[in-house]
């Protein structure tokens, strides 16, 4: 395993990954033409292409002797839905279920607290959707708290996630 920061060669293993991940995540019953729309679209390689290049987001890929099994997204000057929160946001943070368990989660998080500190930020946060058990018990061991919550939506439907924050000195 080894950590890289994306390039745009990897946008469609991202994209890929990304449904991958989403779909297996929150899709329980079913792929609904609702939620299928929203990730064909949301999950592009175009799309992702567009954020590794961006200068305000920094993603970071776990590589195995395979392909990359999980990234970490972090987006610079994101605004929270609440207050408390630095303007450093863990956009993106997927990791291939197969590959849970493995510390990949772990050694990226550090990695990107680590980046965090570079730039100077105290805090970092995120947000997650609230019916997730595994990634909020997996946040809260690793030292977020939850500030608030926020809503996301999905073609006027709003789904409630919850938003941590993490202290990073």
């Amino acid at each position: 395993m080894t950590f890289r920061k994306a390039d745009t060669t990897d946008a469609s293993s991202l994209a890929a990954l990304s449904i991958e991940v989403w779909v297996g995540t929150y899709l329980k019953e079913g792929v609904s033409p609702h939620f299928a729309d929203f990730v064909l679209d949301a999950f592009t390689p175009s799309k992702i292409a567009a954020l590794i290049a961006d200068p305000k987001e920094f993603i970071l890929v776990s590589d195995n002797e395979t392909g990359i099994d999980g990234y970490i997204r972090l987006t610079s000057n994101s605004a929270a839905p609440v207050s408390g929160c630095s303007d450093l946001e863990i956009s993106t943070f997927y990791i291939q279920p197969r590959h849970h368990g493995k510390g990949i989660g772990t050694r990226l998080l550090e990695a990107a607290f680590e980046y965090a500190a570079q730039l100077g930020v105290s805090s970092v946060w995120l947000a997650t959707n609230a019916e997730n058990a595994p990634a909020i018990a997996f946040y809260l061991s690793k030292g977020f708290e939850q500030l608030g919550e926020t809503q996301f939506t999905i073609d006027g439907n709003s789904y409630l996630n919850n938003v941590y924050s993490r202290k990073l000195r």
